[in-house]
C-alpha cells in the first residue's frame, strides 16, 4: 500500500511538472497574443545644420500652434524607370492610381501608420500614388507623439522653430522615410525672380468700371513680338495656339482678377485659367502670379493654366507649402498623364540657405512629375547672377533650378529690328550695384554644391574650363528684359527669369 502511494506521489508531481514546463513554453506565445510588442523606436535627421540647432533658444513654440507636416517616402529607382519607360497614348487616361502600392508604400504599411497617429485631433492625407504623406496637428500634440517638444531659435538675424531634440518614429516608418518637413521652418524662404517697373503711377489704380487698357509702352517687348522673335509664330500660324495643353503655375501670392482680366482682353486669350488654393489663400498680389499667367497666355492664346497657389506670408515652413503643391499637380494628373502638361517654377532660394529635407522633398516631388506623369519642369535659375545667398562673391546656385530632374531657364537681353526680327541675344547681367542684389545681377547661374551632373548634361559647351563634374545651371535662357505687363493696374516692364520660365512652358 505504501508503494503504491509513493508511485501515484510520483506520476502526480510529473505531471505537475509537465504541465508547469508547458506554461513556460507557451507563455510568451499567450503574451504576444494578448498585447503586441513594443514599436522599436528611432530618431530622424531632418537636416537642420547643427551650428543652427545650436543657437540661443528664444522660447518655446505655443502649443497651439497648427503644423502641417510632410512625409515623403522612399521610392525604388527600378520603378521610376520603370514607368518612365511607358509610352503615352494621348487622349488615353494613365490609370497610375491602380500601381500605387507598387509606387509608393502598400496599404499595409499605411494601416500600421494610421495605428500608430492614432490620437485625437491629427489628420493624415495619403498622396494617391501613396509616396507622400500629409499630417495636420497642433505642435502639442506632434511633440506628444514624436518624444520631444517644440522651441524658437534665433539664428543669423531671423528666428526659426525646431524640435528641442530629434524627433522620434518607429524604426519601420523610419526606414521607408526619404525625408520629413515641416517639424522645422529653418530653410530660407523662397525668392520670386522678377523685377517690375512701373510707365506711370495711376490714383485710384482701379475706377469704379475699368476700361480696357491695350497702350502698352513701346519700349517694351509685346507677346507677339517674342513669338515672332523666336519662331512661335510659326506655330500660330499653323493653328496651334496652346490647344489641348496644360500649363500648371507654382506661386506663393496671388493675382489682382482686374488685371489678368484687361490682359486677356488684349490678346484675345481662348482658353482657360483654374485656380487651386493650397494651404490657404495667398494674402496679397506680388505680380509674380500676374507675370506667369501673362508670359504663359502671351504666347498660347488657347492653352489651359492652373494656377496653385499659396500663402507665401504664412508662419510655417514655405517650402512643405511649395512641396504640397506639387503634390497636388502630381494627384490632379496621376489618371491624366498623357493631357499634354508642363510644369512653371519661379521660385528658389540658394542651396546653401535650405535644409537638405525640404530639398530631398521637393526634388522627389519634380522627379516624379518627370519620370511617373511625363511632365517637363521648367525653373527660373534665379536673378542674382552666380550669388543666389545675394552675397557678392559668395558663390550659391537656385534650388529648384540646380534639382537634375528640372530644366533650369535663364535669362537673355532680346534685341529686335524693324521687323520684329531677332536682331541680337546674350547673356542678362548687370554688374551696376554690388552691394545689394534685388533682382538686378543678372541671370543666375553656376555650378551645384549638392548635385552630380548627370550624364545628359555631358554636351557640347557645357564640357568647358569651369566643369568640375557638379550639375550646371542652367540648361537653357529665353529673354528676361524688358517685358510688357499689366500689374496694379496699368502697364510696365518686367526683367527676371521669372519670364523665362513660362515663356518656355
Amino acid at each position: 500500500m505504501i508503494l503504491l502511494k509513493r508511485l501515484l506521489y510520483k506520476s502526480h508531481y510529473r505531471v505537475a511538472a509537465a504541465f508547469f514546463g508547458l506554461l513556460l513554453l507557451i507563455s510568451p506565445l499567450l503574451a504576444s497574443c494578448g498585447a503586441p510588442a513594443p514599436l522599436q523606436m528611432a530618431t530622424i535627421d531632418l537636416g537642420i545644420p547643427q551650428v543652427a540647432l545650436n543657437s540661443p533658444v528664444v522660447g518655446p513654440l505655443p502649443d497651439n500652434t497648427q503644423l502641417r507636416v510632410g512625409i515623403t517616402f522612399k521610392v525604388s529607382q527600378s520603378v521610376l524607370d520603370k514607368f518612365d519607360r511607358q509610352k503615352i497614348q494621348p487622349g488615353h487616361k494613365s490609370n497610375l492610381e491602380k500601381f500605387a502600392n507598387q509606387i509608393g508604400i502598400d496599404d499595409a504599411t499605411y494601416q500600421k501608420i494610421k495605428d500608430f497617429f492614432n490620437l485625437k485631433g491629427i489628420g493624415l492625407q495619403l498622396s494617391k500614388l501613396h509616396t507622400h504623406l500629409t499630417i495636420t496637428a497642433k505642435a502639442k500634440t506632434f511633440g506628444t507623439v514624436l518624444q520631444t517638444h517644440f522651441v524658437i531659435h534665433r539664428y543669423n538675424n531671423r528666428t526659426f522653430y525646431a524640435p528641442a531634440t530629434p524627433p522620434k518614429l518607429p524604426k519601420f516608418l523610419v526606414d521607408s522615410i526619404d525625408a520629413i518637413t515641416g517639424l522645422d521652418n529653418y530653410g530660407a524662404p523662397p525668392q520670386p525672380g522678377h523685377l517690375y517697373q512701373p510707365f506711370k503711377q495711376m490714383e485710384p489704380r482701379y475706377p469704379s468700371h475699368p476700361t480696357q487698357d491695350c497702350n502698352a509702352d513701346s519700349r517694351s517687348l509685346l507677346p507677339k513680338e517674342v513669338a515672332h522673335a523666336y519662331g512661335y509664330d510659326q506655330l500660330w500660324n499653323h493653328g496651334w495656339h496652346g490647344e489641348n495643353m496644360t500649363v500648371n503655375l507654382v506661386e506663393i501670392d496671388g493675382f489682382d482678377q482686374n488685371d489678368i482680366q484687361n490682359y486677356f482682353d488684349c490678346i484675345n486669350f481662348q482658353g482657360k485659367l483654374n485656380v487651386a488654393d493650397i494651404d490657404g489663400s495667398p494674402t496679397r498680389a506680388l505680380g509674380e502670379s500676374t507675370l506667369d499667367i501673362e508670359m504663359v497666355a502671351g504666347l498660347a492664346r488657347s492653352v489651359n493654366i492652373v494656377d496653385y497657389e499659396t500663402d507665401g506670408n504664412a508662419n510655417g515652413d514655405i517650402w512643405t507649402q511649395v512641396n504640397d503643391e506639387l503634390q497636388q499637380v502630381i494627384n490632379d494628373n496621376t489618371n491624366n498623364a498623357s493631357a499634354g502638361s508642363v510644369v512653371s517654377i519661379s521660385l528658389g532660394a540658394a542651396e546653401n540657405q535650405m535644409d537638405s529635407s525640404d530639398r530631398v522633398a521637393i526634388e522627389k516631388s519634380i522627379q516624379i512629375l518627370t519620370q511617373v506623369e511625363h511632365m517637363t519642369v521648367f525653373v527660373a535659375s534665379g536673378d542674382c547672377g552666380a550669388f543666389t545667398d545675394r552675397m557678392f562673391r559668395s558663390l550659391s546656385v537656385s534650388f529648384p533650378a540646380s534639382d537634375p530632374w528640372s530644366t533650369a531657364v535663364g535669362g537673355t537681353v532680346l534685341s529686335i529690328d524693324n521687323s520684329q526680327n531677332r536682331a541680337g541675344e546674350g547673356a542678362w547681367s548687370d554688374d551696376a550695384n554690388p552691394s545689394s542684389c534685388k533682382n538686378r545681377w543678372g541671370t543666375g547661374g553656376g555650378l551645384s554644391q549638392v548635385y552630380r551632373r548627370p550624364g545628359w548634361q555631358n554636351a557640347y559647351g557645357v564640357n568647358n574650363r569651369f566643369s568640375n563634374g557638379a550639375r550646371q545651371v542652367p540648361d537653357i535662357s529665353a529673354t528676361a528684359f524688358a517685358l510688357a505687363i499689366y500689374f496694379d493696374g496699368q502697364w510696365g516692364t518686367v526683367g527676371g527669369t521669372s519670364a523665362a520660365a513660362p515663356i518656355w512652358a
